[in-house]
């Protein structure tokens, strides 16, 4: 996972020097709107391309919402492959850039800000029309997807309900630090402390939310939300990735009675089993990441979850 330094791509793992071992994301810097009233990015059909991986909890986040608000003749997209090495994410003859047969995915990132400082992640939802990034922070663009595209689509199916934005909000801080994030902190740390507060705060998390799964069906009550795809994408890729290659292994999803029910669920609910590809998960994470699985060895289960 390397970097752009204006303009230039270095090859450089994170460095946890500075934080005592501890991995720490740095924050998404495209973070426009699309809204009628918009200058600039207006809500238009064929206008907008998402950039994504299949093996990305992040980006998978998206794709999701892409498919629940009917989006697929809307929106288009381009995968990257799911190996990710010295030039960070690529394109290939199988999975190509749709619009500009870019090889690498900095370039787009080069293209939109020549002077761009950070990392090169995904996912990113590109304006084709003025050629730029207009977000690449997967909370906003599931946000941009819930409610921008309604008056093209007529669908007013609302992930993020007005009565229930406060609980939702709450659930998010905590899935987000302690567990989409916190599998990372997990499996990035390089110090003993910052690996054992990490995993600890991951599995009190999914402990309580255990117990919140007994009492009703999603996160908020009774309707699936917001707050339940972003957990998803973590839980699908637990058993598989995160319990061996990072470490996160006091107990599997499969331990968690409610969360894999919960998981199951979510995974068959509107065909969203079509958005998750556990092929490529798996070969991303053990083949992309040798600090961590030098043998680049992809282990052969579990199938399912």
């Amino acid at each position: 996972m390397g970097y752009l330094n204006n303009g230039q791509w270095i090859d450089q793992w994170y460095d946890t020097t500075a934080t005592k071992g501890a991995f720490k994301r740095e924050k998404s810097q495209f973070r426009h709107t699309i809204k009628q009233s918009n200058d600039i990015f207006k809500p238009e059909k064929d206008r907008y391309h998402l950039y994504v991986s299949y093996a990305c909890p992040w980006a998978h986040r998206t794709l999701i919402f892409r498919q629940l608000k009917q989006l697929e003749s809307i929106i288009s997209v381009s995968v990257v492959e799911p190996i990710m090495l010295e030039h960070g994410w690529v394109f290939s003859k199988t999975y190509p850039d749709h619009l500009y047969n870019n090889t690498y995915l900095y370039q787009l990132y080069k293209t939109s800000n020549p002077t761009y400082v950070g990392r090169v992640t995904v996912p990113i939802l590109w304006d084709k029309q003025t050629k730029q990034i207009v977000n690449n922070e997967s909370e906003d663009i599931i946000r941009l997807f819930n409610t921008a595209f309604n008056h093209i689509t007529n669908n007013t199916t609302d992930y993020y309900p007005k009565h229930l934005q406060q609980k939702i909000d709450k659930i998010n801080q905590l899935v987000y630090h302690k567990i989409n994030n916190g599998v990372y902190k997990a499996g990035f740390a390089t110090t003993q402390d910052s690996y054992n507060q990490a995993v600890t705060e991951l599995f009190n998390a999914l402990d309580q939310l255990e117990i919140q799964l007994q009492e009703q069906p999603y996160l908020t009550g009774n309707q699936i939300t917001e707050a339940d795809w972003r957990l998803f994408t973590t839980l699908i890729r637990f058993d598989a990735v995160y319990v061996g290659h990072f470490k996160c292994n006091l107990k599997r999803l499969i331990d968690y009675p409610n969360l894999h029910t919960y998981c199951k669920k979510l995974l068959n609910h509107n065909a969203i089993q079509s958005t998750t590809f556990m092929d490529h998960i798996k070969t991303h994470y053990y083949k992309s990441h040798p600090t961590i699985n030098p043998t680049g060895v992809v282990p052969l289960g579990p199938t399912t979850i």
